[in-house]
């Protein structure tokens, strides 16, 4: 077996003030990775180990892009690296892929940070030849991501804005059930993006009953389901989002168990941005 022993960064982008993309050279992962699996990567043998969802894979280049919004401490420390630095760990592709064959009409709706786990859900559906509408919601313009690359692969593209400021207001919810009532017969509605969000896509599509599959992303560890940090209830069953997922069907997910796991460890992750280290008993070198 190879063990490749760094993974250099080959790009490093600004998408809007607080998210940005990075593209890593790692051929293993490249040469299996699909849609809607993740890596876990580790800054260097000080940092934690953070989840990441493939935001799109080269296999030819031998590289995985994952889109990352600055919202701790390893987010902050890695928008402060940049081309030619290099990770210590990359470890993927994890999780299990989207099952996208046979779908002819979907709508893919991407609430925020989650149009980047959306988009390479709606390329592939693209490859496979599949109508795809794409949704996606920000709470303004200047957060608006991938809407370049998402109108190359969507037969219709709707952003909406909470405020209105790029011409088109209202929630995704709003712009999906919109679509529905214009007469719009989906295969299949998939939804990502934070929790009360999909809950909301998934509340609208029982009422017309349309298939829903989210992308399930709650706080894991080790991402081989040992942890069980990253547990939900499906059908009343616990699975794993690690091993089992991350994709599951919307209309079984006990939402509220999840946004309660969800805030579990909020004051945790607080604390470790305030004092400047992951709690893992070492001091970070990036300290202020």
């Amino acid at each position: 077996m190879i063990l490749q022993m760094s993974y250099k960064i080959v790009e490093k982008k600004m998408l809007n003030p607080t998210v940005f993309l990075m593209e890593v050279e790692a051929p293993l992962v490249a040469r299996k990775a699909e849609p809607g699996q993740f890596v876990i990567l580790r800054i260097d043998e000080y940092g934690e180990r953070v989840p990441f969802t493939v935001a799109d894979f080269d296999r030819e280049k031998g590289t995985i892009t994952v889109i990352i919004q600055i919202v701790g401490k390893t987010t902050r420390d890695l928008a402060k690296l940049e081309a030619g630095d290099e990770l210590l760990d990359f470890a993927g592709p994890l999780g299990q892929p989207t099952p996208l064959d046979g779908k002819k009409k979907v709508a893919v709706i991407g609430g925020g940070l989650g149009t980047a786990i959306a988009y390479p859900q709606a390329k592939k559906l693209h490859e496979l030849g599949a109508e795809v509408t794409v949704i996606t919601g920000f709470r303004n313009k200047d957060l608006i991501i991938l809407e370049e690359e998402l109108t190359k692969i969507a037969d219709k593209l709707i952003v909406a804005t909470d405020d209105g400021s790029n011409g088109t207001q209202g929630f995704v919810t709003d712009m999906l059930e919109k679509e529905i009532l214009a007469g719009e017969k989906f295969d299949e509605v998939i939804a990502i993006g934070p929790l009360v969000m999909m809950k909301f896509v998934c509340k609208l599509t029982e009422k017309y009953d349309i298939p829903t599959m989210v992308s399930m992303n709650p706080v894991m560890i080790d991402g081989t389901g040992m942890c069980g940090g990253c547990r939900i209830i499906v059908d009343g069953e616990t699975k794993f989002a690690c091993v089992d997922g991350p994709d599951f069907d919307g209309h079984k997910i006990d939402w509220d168990s999840a946004m309660k796991r969800g805030r579990m460890f909020s004051g945790y992750e607080k604390r470790s941005c305030d004092e400047g280290h992951c709690r893992i008993g070492r001091t970070n070198k990036y300290e202020d």
